[in-house]
Order: C-alpha cells, then sequence, then structure tokens
C-alpha cells in the first residue's frame, strides 16, 4: 500500500504499534535520543551524535521484533516512519499531562 500524506500513514502506523511494550521501548529510545543530542550539544562532545540512530532505531526495532512480531515501518516509508515516531512520542507525552488520550 502507498501513502500519499502523513495523515493518511499515521493510523497505519499506530496499528503497527499496537503493542504497549513496543511503544514503550520506542519512547525509551525516543528518549534517550534527545538525551544524547542535548548532551552531544551541550559538551560539544560532536561524537555522541554517531549513537543516536543506534539508540533510536535500536530499542524500536527490539520492540518490533521481540514484541510485535512485524518488521517496523522504517524499511517501507523511512521519512513517514520517522515522523510517526516523533508524533506518537508527543501524543503519549501529552496523554501523560493532560490525562486526556486521543483514542490511542
Amino acid at each position: 500500500m502507498s501513502y500519499s500524506s502523513f495523515k493518511e500513514f499515521y493510523p497505519y502506523y499506530l496499528q503497527e504499534h499496537s503493542d504497549t511494550r513496543c511503544r514503550a521501548l520506542h519512547y525509551i529510545g525516543s528518549t534517550l535520543v534527545l538525551i544524547v543530542l542535548a548532551y552531544a550539544l551541550f559538551t560539544q562532545s560532536y561524537w555522541w551524535l554517531l549513537a543516536v540512530p543506534v539508540i533510536g532505531y535500536g530499542f524500536a526495532w527490539l520492540g518490533h521484533f521481540i514484541f510485535e512480531k512485524n518488521k517496523p515501518a522504517t524499511f517501507k516509508y523511512p521519512l513517514y516512519s520517522l515522523m510517526g515516531d516523533w508524533v506518537m512520542y508527543k501524543d503519549a507525552w501529552v496523554n501523560l499531562l493532560t490525562g486526556h488520550s486521543k483514542g490511542r
């Protein structure tokens, strides 16, 4: 299937992340990515930036291979998948901070 917009893609992305353990690994990876980015910029130790894709994708892919038993959307839809990860991360924080769920 091909998607003509991110809005069209995102429901598929969420479906591929229905296992809460998979999502948790995504959130852990995304949080660590932000921490590593901040550390690299603060200390000007830019070598840490090499760890960003390993951390981000590593945690996410473990969730897919171990819990979801599916292939990460990154393999077919790299840009939409990256966008989906950060929107899902943002939605998790909004839900946590406001106590509201968007039905996910």
